[in-house]
């Protein structure tokens, strides 16, 4: 059997028979917490031959004489040492941080020894914990981490929602969070929760994150957007659920003189483009920004890009009645994605002479696809050889499409669309596996 005491960063303190301890004979000194158990404080150690966990977690506990101990450092050599004491039928017990269900060492154990084989005792993780020191309600939140994973995922799920708990490691703390994000965000930085002389909870911008050294002892870092930092209530907890309907009719968008991507357009560039929670989707040439707003509702961070000035406007109120976050960028590309970041997927509407340029532009920086609407057939080889330059596979259509339209007499008529070629490039999907998500 392996017992898994996650030593939580908020448990409450009892007092036990050596001072102030969360775990009678597992904790070693005044202030450090660890798990109540049923009934009462629980000594977990008792009968265990082998300790496994972080040096801080075996430094803060009393291990009986003879016991042997493992620091975890690489997983897999101490995965491999339990193996041998469970195949002999001895008992193991590992310490981590919080809940370790919770982005934690119990899946790895899971995997390797069944879940049968552990008894698992939860502390309070520290996204729990970082939440109930600002007060604030957490079943809304999205949380990412970030630890041993590429910093940009949860870079674009900052971006997209307005309330995200992001789990730290080297090399993506608050301050490389902070340098990703724009300036409306606040980072909750929360360090070392759980320790009465070292615990700091402090409240910066993004920008000010940006500078920092904030050393090792970051336990989380919480993202807000302040002005929906409390949020609806919720149904079920975590991410926003998936839009109920996409393809939404063009009269609830404001758009100028019909210019705007008509829904049987969208519907399928929005499956081509695939947006989701942790991506990254450039709308370029935007208009009206009906695709950004969409790509929005299915979790996607969203930057438009629009050249004139009223479509900027446009963009912004549009998002803002369907309540998501899109970046407006007011520029003209290809000049214009120069200093954006790298996107997953593209839209690439409108048409000009530069399109050619502007679909060469996208393609070299996304990283799974680009979706091309264009309304002049003239222009179709050269967005097409654009992508299959850039390595991409090509595919395309031709959409026309006939809606029903009253006529007096109460009868119908079809009204025929202004044909559209929708164009996809779509990298290799061993390219795009080899990118570290």
């Amino acid at each position: 059997m392996i017992t898994v005491v996650g030593m939580g960063t908020g448990a409450a303190i009892t007092e036990g028979p050596t001072g102030p301890t969360g775990l009678t004979g597992l904790t070693g000194g005044a202030g450090t917490t660890g798990v109540p158990g049923a009934g009462g404080p629980l000594d977990v150690l008792a009968g265990a031959e082998l300790v496994v966990g972080g040096r801080r977690h075996l430094e803060a506990v009393r291990v009986p004489v003879g016991v042997r101990q493992v620091v975890l450092g690489a997983l897999a050599p101490a995965l491999d040492v339990v193996a041998g004491y469970v195949r002999d039928g001895r008992r193991v017990v590992v310490l981590a941080s919080g809940d370790p269900g919770f982005f934690g060492i119990v899946r790895a154990l899971a995997e390797r020894f069944g879940a049968q084989a552990l008894e698992v005792r939860p502390g309070v993780s520290s996204v729990a914990t970082a939440f109930a020191r600002l007060g604030l309600p957490w079943d809304d939140a999205v949380v990412v981490s970030a630890h041993g994973r590429e910093l940009r995922t949860a870079v674009q799920v900052c971006r997209a929602r307005p309330k995200v708990a992001v789990l730290t490691g080297p090399g993506a703390g608050p301050a490389e969070l902070g340098a990703a994000l724009p300036g409306d965000r606040t980072l909750v930085v929360a360090s070392a929760l759980g320790d009465p002389v070292r615990e700091r909870v402090e409240r910066v911008t993004a920008a000010e994150a940006a500078v920092r050294d904030w050393g090792t002892a970051v336990s989380v870092v919480v993202c807000l957007d302040e002005t929906r930092a409390l949020g609806a209530v919720r149904t079920v907890a975590g991410p926003q659920a998936s839009p109920a309907r996409w393809a939404l009719d063009e009269g609830e968008f404001g758009h100028r003189d019909s210019m705007i991507t008509k829904f049987e357009v969208r519907a399928l560039a929005l499956a081509r483009l695939g947006p989701r929670l942790g991506e990254l989707v450039w709308d370029v040439g935007a208009g009206s920004g009906s695709v950004a707003v969409e790509c929005a509702r299915f979790g996607a961070a969203v930057v438009a890009v629009e050249k004139t000035a009223d479509g900027v406007e446009r963009i912004a109120a549009n998002a803002s009645a369907h309540g998501v976050e899109v970046q407006v960028v007011h520029g003209e590309a290809p000049g214009a994605l120069a200093q954006l970041p790298d996107p997953d997927a593209v839209f690439v509407g409108g048409g000009g002479r530069e399109l050619p340029a502007v679909v060469a532009a996208c393609a070299a920086r996304a990283r799974r696809a680009v979706v091309v609407a264009l309304a002049a057939l003239d222009r179709v080889p050269a967005a097409r050889a654009a992508l299959t330059d850039a390595g991409f596979s090509c595919d395309g259509v031709l959409l026309q499409s006939s809606r029903l339209a009253p006529l007096p007499g109460d009868v119908t008529r079809l009204a025929a669309t202004n044909p559209v070629f929708l164009l996809w490039g779509e990298r290799p999907r061993a390219t795009v596996e080899g990118v570290a998500q």
